[in-house]
């Protein structure tokens, strides 16, 4: 008895699948050549494709359309964002099976989503900045001299990494992590972006005090996430196999100006006020 009702729960699935794909293969332009014209060119025509017997396509083609509505949107957005293509609800269904004609929920909910752009006949995908190649992502950089967040234009287009690693290559740009958050942000690297610090990051930057000995520096710096440029440790090392001394050379006491010096400067006497 239970074998039974296994078979017709079967059954009923089989003409559940049968009629999806009957209404994907409704949707499709492409017609089957007839078997007069396959006979007229000495073709054999092949055998056609039955849809009962393709168990588990149907069955991933079902699960697809039963999923959450959620479920279903992530499907239509990743097509959207993988191709960079406009489709319409016809062709999503046959690209990814998400039946938007019959489901109405998705439809709307897609025309609503901020990463989706609708007009009217196709869905595209929309990122944050309309950039399509190097130079524009360039110039919009070079518009936010405070730094954009990497996030921001990773959607952008394919290849934005890409470019902006290059960009960074070429001395163009600064990638620079943020402590608090951990991402990165881009900083045009341009002489001519004049950037304006705060009086209170300035006296924050000048009064820390910094280690006399560099072994020190590049510590700190380790504690924080950086890479320090240099290595103490290896260079005073090896200076030591060679017999180099590592003492710090003393500098040359700067000549001060006296009386007896010979002044060249004689439009500034301000320089020379202490001369008395």
């Amino acid at each position: 008895m239970a074998l039974q009702e296994k078979l017709d729960r079967f059954k009923k699935q089989q003409q559940a699948c049968q009629s999806t794909l009957v209404s994907i293969a409704s949707t499709r332009k492409t017609a089957a050549p007839t078997a007069a014209s396959a006979s007229s060119n000495g073709r054999t025509q092949a055998p056609a494709n039955k849809f009962s017997n393709d168990t588990e396509r149907l069955q991933h083609i079902n699960s697809i359309r039963k999923a959450p509505i959620g479920a279903q949107m992530k499907r239509v957005i990743g097509l959207l964002f993988e191709t960079r293509q406009a489709f319409t609800p016809e062709q999503i269904n046959e690209a990814c099976y998400v039946d938007m004609r019959t489901n109405k929920d998705v439809f709307d909910n897609l025309k609503k989503n901020p990463k989706v752009h609708y007009d009217g006949e196709r869905f595209s995908y929309k990122s944050k900045h309309d950039l399509k190649e190097k130079s524009q992502l360039l110039y919009l950089i070079r518009k936010f001299p405070e730094g954009i967040p990497v996030i921001d234009l990773k959607d952008s287009y394919p290849t934005v990494m890409g470019d902006l690693q290059a960009l960074k290559a070429a001395g163009q740009i600064w990638l620079l992590s943020n402590f608090d958050s951990q991402e990165d942000i881009a900083y045009p690297n341009d002489p001519r972006v004049l950037i304006k610090v705060d009086d209170d990051l300035k006296q924050l930057f000048r009064g820390v005090e910094l280690p006399n000995d560099m072994l020190d520096v590049e510590k700190d710096l380790q504690k924080n996430g950086m890479k320090p440029a240099t290595n103490t440790a290896k260079r005073r090392s090896a200076a030591q196999i060679q017999g180099i001394s590592t003492k710090s050379k003393t500098k040359k006491k700067k000549n001060e100006i006296t009386k007896r010096t010979k002044l060249t400067n004689s439009h500034l006497p301000e320089l020379f006020q202490n001369l008395s």
